[in-house]
């Protein structure tokens, strides 16, 4: 079973949650047999072939990119059309609107899965001269995958394809890495101390990081920010002059999972819907902290559960956001109550490889359809 993945871009090129989505999806398809193949776009695809532990990446050159949207050049059109032949199943990630134009203009005949993993919700202008593409790229797959209920009920783009949708989340799998030694613990404790709120990934605009710094202004709460992006410099002047508000930049996996390990809490306050799952979320799950969410009715509040593995309150609400954050602050137990939840949780529902098995049963269902057709 030959599977190839499709998104714009992956490791080593970019570091993000959907990076490492795709990442824990083939782990997981390859634990029960499925090879796994990534197209993706690069600047240079310099080289253009390397093989990684859960995949091989194939990479074309990025001629351009609009709209945050990355547009391979004609040589890399072909480079698709000749990878889709030698697999057996496509695997988009949506969105990403050049994958639909490649999708149709080759007129892949592939079993082909979509992995849904947010609506279009800031470029709407745009999105009324893509729609028609869209909904007709979607209703050419053979399978939508929703990555939490919540969104497969609230998206008034997966409603339209009831009987393609089906729900799978997104998984981790534990590693070495979430098994921090002393000495790198107590680097990090004597550099940023224990118990402060701990936020990680790409410093986007949905992610609510402006109501997390208007939150703990004035307060004694510590918040450390982990993570680079668009948003960092506006978000380092927002921040200037708090004396608890540190950021860090990218960390690796070790010292990710040491700063895990030192937080009270994950927060978590992305306040728009682009924010459709947060992989942060999970990690935060297996290292058993509890994690507080704004309500967008997204996956954010299918991984946490509120009063049960940490708190859920209102988006763009800076003093709901301090409210929630003084609660677990304040008191020990409930955080080690709601983290050993979370973590119950993460064990019961997203591991990778349960998600694995999901997405290898879901292949496999479609390969089968196809030789009965």
């Amino acid at each position: 079973m030959n599977i190839l993945h499709v998104y714009k871009t992956y490791f080593p090129d970019t570091q993000g949650g959907l990076e490492e989505a795709i990442r824990q999806i083939c782990r997981g398809t390859g634990s029960y047999g499925a090879h796994n193949h990534i197209f993706t776009l690069s600047k240079t695809a310099d080289p253009q072939t390397i093989r990684l532990p859960e995949a091989t990446v194939w990479r074309s050159r990025r001629l351009v990119q609009i709209a945050s949207c990355d547009i391979a050049t004609p040589k890399g059109i072909r480079d698709f059309k000749q990878r889709v032949e030698e697999c057996d199943i496509v695997h988009y990630q949506f969105p990403w609107p050049f994958a639909d134009m490649l999708h149709i203009l080759t007129r892949v005949r592939k079993p082909s899965v979509v992995t849904y993993q947010s609506d279009i919700v800031r470029q709407q202008n745009l999105l009324r001269l893509y729609r028609p593409m869209m909904l007709r790229f979607l209703a050419s797959v053979d399978s939508i995958v929703a990555t939490s209920p919540n969104y497969a009920a609230t998206s008034p783009f997966l409603r339209k394809f009831p009987s393609r949708v089906c729900v799978i989340p997104l998984g981790l799998d534990e590693t070495p890495e979430a098994r921090p030694d002393r000495d790198l613990l107590r680097s990090w404790e004597n550099r940023v101390g224990r118990d402060f709120f701990l936020f990680v990934g790409v410093l986007r605009y949905y992610k609510g990081l402006d109501y997390l710094i208007e939150a703990v202004k004035n307060t004694r709460l510590r918040v450390v920010i982990v993570g680079t992006g668009p948003e960092e410099r506006r978000l380092k002047y927002l921040a200037k002059g708090l004396d608890n508000v540190t950021f860090l930049g990218f960390v690796d996996d070790h010292d990710k999972y040491a700063l895990l390990r030192l937080s009270r809490c994950v927060v978590f306050p992305s306040h728009l819907r682009s924010e459709a799952f947060g992989m942060t979320l999970l990690e935060g799950a297996l290292m058993s902290k509890p994690l507080i969410t704004a309500e967008i009715g997204t996956g954010t509040s299918y991984i946490n559960i509120n009063n049960e593995t940490g708190l859920v309150v209102p988006p763009s609400d800076p003093i709901a956001l301090r409210e929630a954050m003084y609660a677990l602050a304040g008191d020990e137990s409930l955080a080690r109550r709601m983290g050993l939840a979370a973590r119950s949780r993460y064990e019961e529902m997203f591991t990778g490889s349960a998600v694995g098995k999901q997405y290898y049963n879901l292949y496999g269902r479609l390969l089968a359809r196809e030789a009965g057709s």
